[in-house]
Parts: C-alpha cells; structure tokens; sequence
C-alpha cells in the first residue's frame, strides 16, 4: 500500500494539471470566448498546454 502511495504522490503534479488545471483552462476558454489556435477544440488545446505545464512542474519540480 505503501508503494501504491508513494507512486501516485510521485505523479502529483500531473494528477493536478489533468484533473484541474485543464478543465479550468477550458471552461475560462469557453467563457472568454477565446477560441483554440490550429482549429482544436478548447478541451483539446487546454489538454495539451495544461498537460506541458504539467510535465514542466513534474520535471523542474515547480509551476513557474
């Protein structure tokens, strides 16, 4: 159980990225009325740019 734990605390950073980043990237998105570059879908292009955010803070260990 402990491994288990330790495993998905490990992955923190992108567990957040993909379960709240993202979907409040899209919905502020939909909100603003801004819509995705290279005709993506806003859930689309908040996927990829919170994922990349998320990798960045998985890596470097930091959000900025």
């Amino acid at each position: 159980m402990e491994k288990i734990l330790t495993a998905v605390l490990n992955f923190l950073p992108l567990i957040f990225a993909f379960g709240f980043v993202v979907p409040v990237m899209a919905q502020l998105m939909s909100v603003a009325d801004i819509s995705a570059p290279f005709g993506l879908s806003t859930i689309v292009f908040a996927l990829i740019a919170g994922g990349l955010w998320g990798l960045f803070a998985q890596i470097k260990g930091r959000w900025i």
